[in-house]
């Protein structure tokens, strides 16, 4: 199976090419510029701004260590914080009883994580533990920077069909059928949206298997993602559900849809992700 980074690699290959086919055939190099800048302008606002967003939508709560009732939550991230060679991020908690936990930030300097009192009422220490440093391991692979660019590219495709007859002519001029043009306006959003989501999900195994190595403890990662996994779904998170799109940077998909399976879905099966966490289990 290839390596998680090789395939995200690939994957990004791939959509950065969709996008260049479909605006050659589309919008030609004008219209294919003006999408970009426009996708490009959105996620870069995204890119510095949504971490606040979304701790504000969340109603997140910053803790330090001089917060008594979760100071050993504070501890705990501080110390993975040190393994994982990471500065301190910002530690946040969310009153919510639906168990998860996710990573913001645009990059290492600027990150942020959160973990609701859902979680820390059903796991143990170890789990909780295995659960943050997986959180960690996203700010280290800088996957906010990943998910953005992927976002642009994806944003851009979508954005071409509705650019594509007002620059160079037509594509009649540019020996496209209209037909042909109809059909790719159909199916390039569509196949962009699936390359986004493998994307996200190949960087999800990542995350498992850097904060399995943070940690020094798959089965507990393991141990977590079953638990999380089996209340996630009992239990709805009303503000994901008003805010889907916050459902990708979620360790376990918080939505009541989440029983998506395969292609449409931004994280990878919780069997398969427990499954190549034991097959770690050892090497520690």
């Amino acid at each position: 199976m290839l390596g998680n980074w090789l395939k995200t690699s690939i994957l990004m290959a791939g959509i950065i090419a969709l996008f260049g086919a479909v605006g050659a055939a589309l919008g030609g190099g004008g219209g294919m510029m003006v999408a970009l800048a426009i996708a490009a302008a959105m996620n870069v606002y995204a890119y510095w701004f949504s971490d606040k967003a979304v701790l504000k939508m969340y109603n997140a709560q910053e803790i330090t260590s001089d917060n008594g009732q979760f100071h050993n939550y504070y501890n705990m991230v501080k110390e993975l914080a040190q393994n994982a060679q990471l500065p301190m991020p910002k530690v946040y908690i969310i009153d919510e009883a639906q168990p998860n936990a996710f990573a913001t930030g645009r990059n290492p300097e600027h990150a942020a994580v959160a973990a609701t009192t859902g979680i820390m009422r059903i796991l143990n220490e170890r789990e909780l533990r295995g659960v943050m440093a997986h959180e960690l391991a996203h700010v280290k692979n800088r996957d906010t920077l990943i998910s953005t660019i992927s976002a642009t590219l994806a944003g851009a495709i979508s954005s071409i069909g509705s650019f594509g007859m007002l620059f160079a002519g037509g594509d009649r001029e540019r020996g496209v059928h209209p037909a042909v043009a109809i059909l790719i306006m159909i199916l390039a959003p569509i196949a962009a949206m699936l390359i986004q989501m493998a994307i996200s999900r190949a960087r999800e195994f990542e995350a498992d298997k850097a904060g399995a190595e943070i940690s020094r403890d798959p089965k507990a990662l393991a141990s977590a993602l079953e638990k999380i996994h089996s209340y996630a779904h009992q239990i709805p998170n009303n503000v994901a559900e008003q805010h889907p799109e916050t459902g990708q940077m979620m360790i376990i998909n918080p939505l009541s849809g989440g029983g998506m399976r395969g292609l449409f879905s931004t994280h990878p099966q919780t069997e398969e992700r427990v499954s190549r966490l034991m097959a770690m289990a050892n090497l520690f």
